[in-house]
């Protein structure tokens, strides 16, 4: 079954737990009469992110010998597949790493549950910036806790990209400066970059012109010239025609995997990506690498802080508060960062940064300080994406796929996108 197959299954046991949430409203009566609670926490990633957070949780339950925690845990797919079903169950672990992609559809279900009650009572968060604590909230409420946040930037190798002829990446370079360099790395037989994802630098594309993806209400598309789709998706697909980025017939057969990128293999002069996936790819990489802002025009309108992540409580909890205080501990322990590292984002605690700052490791550390430098020139995140939002990102990949392929022009794509994407969230309309 294809990506989007599953993205409208996962959509509709979405919508099937709206019957049912609320029926068990949850509280905080899990404890037993001997004082003992027992949690449950679901998160995605790696092999070595679910090292590290075994080891926090351990630490945890060192300090709280009273709490017993079960864990559940997968690669990022699967871990959708294995929630949505439990979600239509009325049966969410009471702790839930969360996706911005998805957390829109969770909430207004009524899975979640609003922290804004424990905030600064069970969870410290006196020193992070409030507009990325602000980007946990739906509706008017806070329904997640971002586990730190990252900016999108492109991450490369500084000597591919002079072996390309290209001496450096020009400040406050441009859409068109990238596409010459792009272009000329390719006449040197070395590609520039992979291309990049349909919906996350679109989306940046579009901010950088005063739009987004959505509109403010999540019942459509936020623009309405079909140009800017055009321009953009058109531009990468002249790329990949003229060999600057791998075609869709290599990128099908590297499936993803990182240690088959053209990065890794010394062919390829970078990857566009979110700022938390930089150390993983320098681990595999195992050369220096350098990362460098977006391109303008208008970098700054384009540019945000993203939270990499969130935690957020099931409504159906019993043990909120025992929920609420691991997530506290997760945020400001500072044994607990030394662990984790900021491998799930910088911490959004300024006084974890500074604590865990002599333990970082030389790629995180040029993460922090590109983060830092980000910051400032960052503009307000857009409202987090709404419900229907995974279906339109399958459906905007597929018409992109067949773009690069060649099968359809970037003009029909932008027009059955937009009749496509507006009738799914039509259904936001109340």
């Amino acid at each position: 079954m294809g990506k989007k197959g599953w993205f409208l299954i996962m959509a509709m046991l979405l919508v099937l737990t709206t019957a049912c949430s609320g029926a068990d409203s949850g509280g905080n009566s899990g404890a037993s009469a001997d004082g003992k609670v027992k949690l449950r926490i679901a998160w995605w990633g790696s092999d070595a992110r679910h090292e590290y957070t075994q080891k926090v949780i351990d630490l945890y339950k060192q300090k709280n010998p009273n709490v017993t925690i079960d864990v559940e845990y997968a690669f990022f797919d699967d871990y959708w597949k294995k929630l949505a079903p439990q979600a239509a169950a009325n049966q969410l672990p009471d702790i839930v790493q969360m996706d911005i992609s998805y957390i829109s559809q969770y909430a207004k279900n009524g899975q979640l549950e609003d922290m804004a009650p424990y905030l600064n009572q069970k969870i410290q968060v006196t020193d992070v910036n409030e507009n990325v604590l602000k980007t946990g909230i739906i509706a008017g409420k806070q329904y997640g806790i971002p586990t730190g946040v990252n900016v999108l930037g492109f991450q490369y190798d500084p000597a591919l990209l002079k072996k390309a002829g290209i001496d450096k990446i020009p400040d406050n370079w441009t859409w068109d400066q990238y596409k010459e360099l792009a272009l000329k790395a390719g006449s040197n037989k070395v590609y520039f970059d992979s291309s990049m994802a349909a919906d996350i630098f679109f989306h940046y594309y579009l901010r950088t012109h005063g739009k987004s993806l959505y509109n403010a209400e999540g019942t459509g598309l936020g623009y309405d010239d079909d140009k800017l789709f055009v321009d953009f998706f058109g531009g990468l697909a002249e790329l990949i025609k003229k060999g600057a980025t791998p075609s869709p017939e290599i990128m099908n057969q590297t499936k993803g995997i990182l240690e088959e990128s053209d990065i890794v293999k010394g062919t390829g002069i970078g990857i566009w990506q979110w700022s938390n996936q930089y150390v993983g790819l320098q681990q595999v990489v195992n050369r220096p690498m350098a990362l460098a802002p977006m391109f303008g025009p208008n970098m700054e309108k384009g540019v945000y802080m993203q939270p990499t992540m969130y935690w957020t409580v099931a409504a159906r909890s019993q043990v909120k508060d025992e929920a609420a205080k691991f997530i506290d501990f997760w945020m400001n322990d500072v044994e607990a960062n030394k662990l984790i590292k900021g491998e799930r984002g910088v911490p959004i605690s300024a006084k974890i940064k500074e604590a865990v700052a002599p333990e970082l490791s030389e790629a995180t550390k040029q993460v922090f300080d590109f983060v830092a430098s980000m910051e400032p020139k960052a503009s307000p995140m857009s409202p987090p994406p709404p419900v229907g939002s995974p279906e339109v990102i399958a459906t905007l990949t597929d018409y992109i796929e067949q773009v690069n392929f060649g099968q359809m022009t970037a003009e029909d794509a932008a027009v059955k996108f937009r009749a496509d994407a507006n009738t799914i969230l039509a259904n936001n309309k109340q």
